[in-house]
């Protein structure tokens, strides 16, 4: 990776993800969103669309590699992912598959399953604790618990263990 992205970059680039999981929210659906970005440029931008397109798959992280469509494996291995919810391990197996260096994640306090993971295949994660992409993540929980559950793959009785 030859760019490296300031703490005001990342900040910016998370701003967008942060646009995208605010217009998953509006259209229903799970508001998680992701940008990937090469060399300061934004390659893609996406968000949760499994409510949206009946998907099993289309979680923030792979809708936005999806939308960067195909890519030499150069410009994967000197991208950044920013996600404003920390990668399940479908999302972190992608950046895995695609040597994604870097992962930015907004918070990890209402999930975390895949950092270990990340880092220990030398995968640099770091964690902005965002408060914006927390209250949205609390208020999905809140507010629609099944559809929570079903993207995180769980029953809706168990997330309140």
């Amino acid at each position: 990776m030859t760019w490296t992205p300031t703490p005001g970059d990342d900040q910016r680039f998370l701003d967008l993800a942060i646009e995208q999981a605010s217009t998953s929210w509006d259209e229903g659906g799970v508001p998680i969103g992701a940008v990937l970005v090469h060399e300061g440029r934004v390659l893609a931008a996406g968000h949760n669309q499994r409510v949206q397109q009946e998907s099993a798959i289309l979680h923030a992280e792979t809708d936005t590699i999806e939308r960067a469509g195909r890519l030499p494996a150069s410009v994967y291995r000197g991208s950044v992912l920013y996600t404003t919810l920390s990668p399940c391990l479908m999302c972190a197996g992608t950046a895995l598959l695609y040597g994604i260096p870097r992962v930015v994640v907004g918070e990890n306090r209402s999930f975390e399953r895949s950092e270990a993971l990340l880092r220990g295949r030398g995968v640099a994660v770091d964690v902005l604790d965002d408060a914006r992409c927390l209250a949205l993540m609390e208020r999905m929980i809140a507010e629609r618990p099944e559809i929570w559950s079903e993207d995180i793959g769980v029953e809706s009785s168990e997330l309140s263990r």
